[in-house]
């Protein structure tokens, strides 16, 4: 006799947890937003200026990542900075090539003539934190062992990539960016590179753009500002729930750095983006006076009147002025750090 299976837990139209251990991630909101979350499929041809390929880099842990490379890596003479880019998810769900990130990190390739590395990160509650931290440093270490030229690993028709990540790349001017809980991998991996010697390798910049860094305590913002499609407070409780390390509440310090000391940390200039409508503006803005109290070099981008991860919506893009505005100044501001160091 077959026993059917029965639903668990559902987590905001993005997730689905069974009494087996079998997760399903299809999205189930409303159908004029589902385009976002579709895979899009690496392309060797340039289009609009972009090339993308996925390799993988270590056929040992199934590690790939998503390569954006702009037409000027072809034709300049000069290195191109490279953008470690961690996706966001709540560390439950998407994936590196899902048409929100190719949107923006395309044009973000574009606009900042940068290669941009993004691994596929593996996601829980299969693979509990700190696992999706453990894949977005061991990428930074392949990068390193590029710079190195210590990698003999062969990536078939995209050896190209390689070649040219190594000779065109400028892995003096490496820059950390995560959206969402890939802010929070951007510090942590920040901080553990911090610890060791990346030697040539160096990290020039950390852009956390909305982190999802919280506590156990509702701040403020969690208990007045407006939900949406895209950030619940169901969705940002129960992806932490089943992120974090077995036992662990939103205090630990992945997701609550700010009560984690900072001294001694020798890290990269921060660049902080925040939302001001966003439900977890005031434990960002926490993390800013921690990161200023401790010495540490801290810009600030501020998005008005615009909640988490607007500039991730396509359609809001296309038809609200002001979220329109707002990721063209996100752009910008991101393109202007990286630029300045």
């Amino acid at each position: 006799m077959v026993t059917e299976r029965k639903v668990i837990d559902h987590v905001s139209g993005w997730m689905t947890m069974y009494d087996d251990g079998c997760v399903e991630r299809t999205f189930t909101g409303p159908p004029q937003f589902k385009f976002m979350s579709d895979p899009v499929a690496p392309h060797a041809h340039f289009i609009d200026g972009v090339a993308v390929h996925d390799i993988s880099i270590n056929d040992d842990s199934n590690l790939r990542v998503r390569i954006y490379v702009p037409e000027v890596l072809d034709t300049n003479t000069a290195k191109l900075p490279i953008i470690l880019h961690f996706h966001g998810g709540g560390f439950c769900i998407s994936q590196a090539d899902w048409f929100m990130y190719y949107n923006i990190y395309t044009r973000l390739a574009r606009e900042a003539g940068a290669v941009i590395v993004s691994p596929f990160l593996r996601l829980a509650p299969e693979h509990r934190l700190p696992a999706a931290i453990d894949d977005a440093y061991n990428t930074l270490l392949w990068l390193k062992d590029l710079a190195d030229h210590k990698t003999n690993q062969s990536l078939g028709t995209n050896q190209h990539i390689r070649d040219s990540l190594s000779t065109k790349g400028d892995f003096t001017r490496v820059f950390l960016i995560g959206d969402s809980s890939g802010g929070n991998i951007v510090h942590q991996v920040a901080k553990k590179a911090s610890e060791e010697n990346l030697n040539p390798l160096k990290l020039a910049g950390a852009i956390p753009v909305h982190p999802g860094f919280l506590r156990s305590v509702k701040s403020k913002s969690e208990m007045e500002k407006a939900e949406s499609p895209f950030l619940t407070l169901d969705m940002l409780y129960k992806f932490l729930n089943l992120g974090l390390p077995e036992g662990s509440t939103r205090d630990h310090p992945i997701t609550c750095p700010m009560d984690d000391s900072l001294e001694g940390l020798d890290l990269p200039p921060y660049l902080l983006c925040v939302a001001e409508e966003d439900l977890v503006i005031a434990t960002n803005m926490e993390f800013y006076e921690a990161l200023k109290k401790s010495g540490k070099n801290v810009e600030l981008l501020v998005s008005n009147g615009v909640g988490h991860s607007f500039y991730l919506n396509k359609v809001a893009i296309d038809f609200d002025p002001v979220t329109s505005k707002q990721t063209n100044k996100l752009i910008e501001g991101i393109v202007n750090f990286v630029a300045n160091h």
